[in-house]
């Protein structure tokens, strides 16, 4: 018994010492910390291919230096030197001007005579410079067809007033189917054709409205040297270029004469005085009556004045 628990002392001192050993005996060493992998540096882009030596662009041109000043014309070293260029106290200094600007203003600067302008033509000056220059028109065409209409006609002195002239006027007395001018009409020629032809369409009118022939036509004037309505102010009338003609009335074979009037709404008269009003545009380019204006309200005004594009002034 005794042996056996020396055996255990034994036993249990072989444990204890191993335990010791262990606590004692130096552990395996600690490792350091893992470091983070180093972050990824970019690459930079390619660079571009060199670009060809004939598309380079020019070198800068350098601007080439003044020459070296000659040495004659070098600045002397003087004791003055690096105070800059001031001018020296014994330089001479330029004079004072002896004439001031009063002085040259109070003196006029002499020019050359200018010459005159040559003296005035006659044929500008007085009466005549205001006389309207017209060339006489090629009527030889116009008289052929006035011919064939019948009328009756003879030339006429070339008329001339001032600004008033008509260089080949006609006197004309008849009209086609003898239709009389009372009194005879001076007129151009063309003013003369187109009556004529207006004419023709009056004895239409009056055969259908009065079943009579016109005969004869009253005029209060052709050619007179005066304004527009009598107006001396006023733009000269064509009357001035015996250019109008002035119809007061109409006279027929059986019936009484017509005045140009205004008549009653729906008589025989206010037909036929409306219908060659109304033709009468046909043949000239102003038509002017009864109900125009007060200057117009007992004739008929009938002119070939030019306008613009043609235009025509029926009222």
């Amino acid at each position: 018994m005794k042996s056996f628990t020396l055996a255990v002392r034994s036993i249990a001192c072989s444990v204890t010492a191993c335990v010791l050993a262990l606590a004692l005996s130096p552990g395996p060493a600690r490792s350091e910390p893992a470091k983070p992998p180093p972050a990824t540096v970019p690459l930079p882009p390619p660079q571009p291919p060199a670009r060809p030596g004939d598309l380079l662009p020019p070198a800068p041109q350098v601007t080439p230096l003044p020459p070296e000043r000659p040495p004659e014309l070098a600045a002397a070293p003087d004791k003055e030197a690096g105070q800059g260029n001031r001018p020296k106290r014994d330089a001479p200094q330029p004079e004072p001007a002896k004439e001031t600007a009063k002085d040259a203003k109070e003196t006029p600067t002499t020019l050359p005579d200018a010459p005159l302008p040559p003296e005035r033509p006659p044929e500008l000056s007085g009466d005549s410079a205001l006389a309207l220059k017209v060339s006489a028109p090629d009527d030889t065409a116009c008289l052929r067809r006035l011919e064939r209409l019948g009328a009756r006609f003879e030339a006429a002195a070339p008329l001339g007033n001032g600004q008033c002239s008509a260089p080949r006027p006609l006197t004309v007395t008849t009209l086609a189917d003898g239709v009389a001018l009372e009194p005879a009409a001076t007129l151009t020629c063309r003013a003369a054709e187109a009556l004529a032809r207006w004419a023709t369409e009056v004895q239409v009118a009056a055969q259908k409205e009065f079943g009579d022939s016109l005969k004869s036509l009253a005029l209060g004037g052709t050619y007179v040297c005066r304004g527009q309505n009598h107006d001396t102010d006023a733009k000269l009338s064509e009357h001035s270029f015996a250019n109008a003609i002035d119809v007061m009335g109409y006279g027929f074979a059986k019936r009484a004469s017509l005045k140009v009037t205004a008549a009653p709404d729906g008589s025989p008269e206010a037909a036929f005085l409306a219908s060659v009003r109304t033709g009468a545009c046909g043949f000239f380019r102003t038509v002017l009556g009864p109900g125009s204006d007060a200057a117009h309200g007992n004739h008929l005004h009938l002119d070939l004045r030019e306008r613009n594009a043609g235009h025509r002034l029926c009222q």
